[in-house]
């Protein structure tokens, strides 16, 4: 459930926590942030050290109200406009040529900047309060899984993270649309929430370019929202099958799927997603942590369907299942592929 507001004396200490250089760990309706005074380019660097994240990869700058963009951006084009009025407050980020005030370690060294106004009630709360903008990433340790409860805060940071502002579950539990508002032809540059269809129905020209390396933007590395057990991607037909084979030795699965097994099996954590997109991405990252936690050896993640509604997902998933973090299924995987006509996804 998603707080409405706080009590004001909890954020008048994470205002004064701020305007002191320090990191405050709050919810918007996309996932909990890693806060720090974006005016302050030692604050900002403190992000960076906590999560241990690179120097060269950007953070988006968090503001409460449209109008400030143009503290943050050299210009703004009509489309960007357009997007703002359309999707302002929500979990839309925008990309646009940088001001000369905004210090570099935000952008990761680009002359780009990544802005958004965040619905969350606390969001605004903090925003409204602390009069000025906010640079923060997901509350996590770089490149893990990405937080959507005060739990998951302090599971990664305890202590070094004193103020965590309680705002309930996230509602949309993915991080945001990223649209790049810099050329003349708008690009998105990670799917979220918001759709390719619901963004062309603002601005017709927009153009999915996922994976383009130019503007950088954050949650585009090849290994990203990664649970520290190796992660697979299996198709529906083979799942079973692949669990078999993982625990013929005794050894622990977890399964997350869209649907409850077609065997029993006492050495596997099974989690029911279910098949509705909107409540999956809410619950995948709660699921990845539940699932890192039950001992098992590897997590296998049945296939999600084709479709603009799981783009976000789909994203989120493939860069969980890096090559490098897939344990080999089994020496006669190539035996299965045959015999089901699929692959098990990565190879």
């Amino acid at each position: 459930m998603v707080t409405a507001r706080l009590p004001q004396d909890e954020i008048d200490r994470a205002v004064v926590a701020l305007r002191e250089g320090e990191l405050v760990a709050f919810p918007t309706e996309t996932v909990y942030g890693l806060g720090a005074d974006a005016q302050n380019p030692d604050a900002v660097r403190k992000v960076f050290e906590l999560k241990g994240r690179p120097a060269t990869h950007p953070l988006i700058v968090h503001i409460d109200h449209p109008r400030q963009l143009e503290r943050w951006a050299l210009s703004v084009p009509p489309a960007a406009h357009a997007l703002a009025e359309r999707f302002w407050p929500g979990p839309l980020t925008l990309v646009l040529r940088r001001a000369p005030a905004v210090d570099l370690a935000i952008t990761g060294g680009q002359e780009t900047v990544a802005v958004r106004v965040p619905s969350h009630p606390v969001a605004q709360q903090l925003l409204r309060a602390f009069g000025a903008g906010i640079a923060a990433p997901s509350a996590n340790r770089y490149g893990r899984v990405s937080p959507t409860r005060t739990e998951h805060v302090q599971e990664e940071f305890g202590a070094a993270v004193p103020v965590v502002l309680d705002g309930g579950d996230c509602k949309i539990g993915l991080e945001s649309t990223i649209v790049s508002c810099v050329d003349a032809v708008p690009r998105v540059l990670r799917p979220g929430a918001i759709t390719l269809s619901q963004l062309r129905a603002v601005v017709p020209e927009i153009v999915d370019v996922q994976g383009a390396s130019v503007p950088r933007v954050p949650g585009s590395d090849a290994k990203h929202y990664a649970p520290r057990t190796p992660l697979s991607i299996v198709n529906s037909r083979t799942l079973e099958e692949v669990v078999r084979q993982l625990t013929a030795d005794h050894g622990k699965v977890a399964v997350l799927a869209m649907r409850p097994p077609r065997a029993a099996n006492k050495f596997m954590t099974w989690i029911n997603a279910g098949r509705r997109a909107e409540i999956y991405a809410r619950e995948l990252y709660v699921n990845l942590r539940t699932l890192d936690k039950s001992g098992a050896r590897e997590i296998l993640v049945e296939e999600v369907p084709a479709g603009e509604a799981w783009d976000a997902v789909r994203d989120r998933l493939r860069r969980a299942a890096t090559a490098e973090n897939v344990v080999t299924v089994d020496p006669d995987i190539a035996a299965l592929r045959a015999d089901f006509g699929e692959d098990v996804l990565p190879p």
